[in-house]
């Protein structure tokens, strides 16, 4: 069995000291909810206590799909990679980065460059903009696939993005994998669904993701984003493709969305005879440590099982 640990948004703070010439662009507009909203829910005591159950857990690797940061400002990246050695070594945790994490022009690429060990395919020079992904990692028979759908917007906005390009290089790594006999994870921020978020949230390109998983298949698709721990169902080739979201890495307890939660998906079987269970555990009104709030066979006959 391969245990799979997937977390997502984990949006660190506090927010360090800002320049008014570093405000003077999209970030003020951040800057402001991160103040008036962010700061009061999104709390580092939460995301310690998800981590530190994540990890006791012990996953063979670990998913992190974005959001890492605010404002994308140069000492929030650092601070993010810092945070990014105390997961775990590079090769063991794989990271996709968010439209915070490309919040403004520019700071995509000083994202690549600082966090690019944990985005590095095997055997691939590590990303230094969006031409690096996808990128593909294989651990014992798990095929791990990051897509970045990250890109800078306009105020208010918070869309995605995902071309013809990278699907085209995305459907190249799928076949390889398939011909492998793999089991395979593709990672993105933005969930590849529509309705899943507001109209201002939505990925650009559903359309084109869901015909590269129809054309190509996969196994798993896990995003961040919503804030929600969702389970959607999209076409394959060979069959449905569970879609997995999950909450806030560090959203504290009493807000209109949920509580801190991360996914653990254990695969086993081999190819054409894969089983995975999804269980997520987080945060139950304000208790902690967390604890499982469902657990979910992924089959299209798939039923939730409440925890009592």
């Amino acid at each position: 069995m391969f245990r799979l640990a997937h977390l997502s948004d984990v949006h660190l703070g506090p927010l360090p000291d800002v320049s008014y010439r570093e405000l003077a662009s999209k970030r003020m507009v951040g800057y402001v909810n991160w103040h008036r909203n962010r700061r009061r829910v999104l709390t580092e005591g939460v995301l310690g206590a998800i981590v530190a159950d994540m990890q006791a857990s012990q996953p063979d690797h670990l998913a992190v799909t974005g959001d890492l940061v605010n404002l994308a400002l140069d000492a929030e990246i650092e601070l993010a990679r810092i945070w990014l050695e105390t997961l775990g070594k590079p090769g063991d945790v794989s990271v996709v980065p968010g439209n915070h994490d490309a919040y403004v022009p520019g700071a995509f690429d000083k994202t690549c460059r600082a966090w690019g060990p944990w985005m590095t395919g095997d055997g691939a020079s590590p990303p230094t903009d969006r031409h690096g992904f996808p990128y593909m990692r294989v651990r014992g028979q798990v095929a791990l696939i990051g897509v970045s759908t990250a890109r800078a917007t306009a105020p208010f906005m918070a869309s995605g993005f995902f071309r013809e390009d990278q699907s085209h290089r995305l459907g190249r790594m799928l076949d390889d994998a398939a011909k492998r006999g793999l089991f395979r994870v593709v990672m993105l921020h933005h969930p590849p669904v529509r309705g899943a978020v507001p109209q201002h949230k939505r990925l650009f390109g559903i359309g084109c993701f869901q015909t590269a998983m129809q054309k190509h298949g996969a196994e798993l698709v896990l995003h961040g984003h919503s804030h929600l721990p969702t389970l959607y169902w999209i076409g394959g080739r060979g069959g449905p493709v569970p879609v997995v979201g999950a909450a806030a890495a560090g959203q504290s307890p009493g807000d209109s969305k949920p509580a801190a939660q991360y996914n653990l998906l254990d695969i086993s079987g081999e190819a054409g005879a894969w089983s995975v269970r999804l269980t997520r555990r987080g945060l139950t009104g304000t208790a902690l440590p967390p604890s499982d709030i469902m657990s979910v066979d992924l089959t299209p006959e798939a039923r939730i099982v409440e925890r009592t």
